[in-house]
């Protein structure tokens, strides 16, 4: 069943999360749990892929000239500057998945989902938060991938992300992995049960039960 609106469109979800929170892991186990009635929207960004990372699947990867002028043209929904990197949404792409009636992911950090909660007043937005600063450390350090500069940085900067964590209107805390799942799995459930886009998924039968009694 996807998640309509009366007008036909999908829900779009925002998430945000600290750097080592687990967002990734999470947003890749839910997509396959959810099959095709949710997808991620796919980025643009100015930084190198990282090992195993695809271009047009994880990121459109693009160099600050692109980048730049797609700003200035006006294509993202939002973009914002993220560490020495910069990262954006292209509107005309959420718009099309959400006419197709699909639920759109958009993972973003508290800026751009302040943006897009401006622009777009219908989105979901939900926070996921580690269970502790020891722990952010701990999974930032396991990844093996930044010095210990750029972690105290990033420890720093999560601090700042997270004191943001209520402007959403969910809030998830990733301790343990499947526990985690199975609530924003419950949250996306819940929204596609709201009368909206029930009522838009079941118009034919809803005509047919409540039509007089011959």
């Amino acid at each position: 069943m996807k998640n309509t609106n009366p007008a036909g469109g999908g829900t779009l979800y925002i998430i945000s999360a600290p750097s080592g929170a687990g967002k990734s892991s999470l947003l890749r186990a839910l997509l396959e749990t959810m099959g095709g009635e949710l997808v991620l929207s796919v980025s643009h960004t100015t930084r190198y892929p990282r090992p195993g990372e695809v271009d047009g699947t994880d990121y459109h990867f693009v160099d600050g000239v692109a980048f730049e002028g797609m700003v200035s043209r006006g294509e993202f929904l939002e973009h914002a500057q993220v560490f020495d990197n910069r990262y954006g949404t292209s509107r005309q792409v959420v718009a099309e998945q959400l006419a197709t009636g699909v639920d759109v992911i958009l993972e973003i950090d508290w800026q751009g989902a302040r943006l897009v909660r401006e622009l777009m007043p219908g989105a979901v937005s939900i926070f996921i938060m580690p269970p502790s600063q020891e722990a952010l450390q701990q999974r930032l350090e396991d990844r093996g991938q930044d010095d210990d500069e750029v972690i105290a940085r990033r420890m720093r900067d999560a601090v700042s992300e997270m004191s943001h964590y209520d402007e959403y209107d969910y809030l998830v805390i990733n301790d343990v992995f499947q526990e985690a799942l199975d609530e924003l799995a419950l949250i996306v459930r819940s929204g596609q049960l709201r009368l909206a886009p029930q009522r838009h998924c079941h118009a034919a039968l809803l005509a047919d039960l409540l039509a007089s009694a011959g």
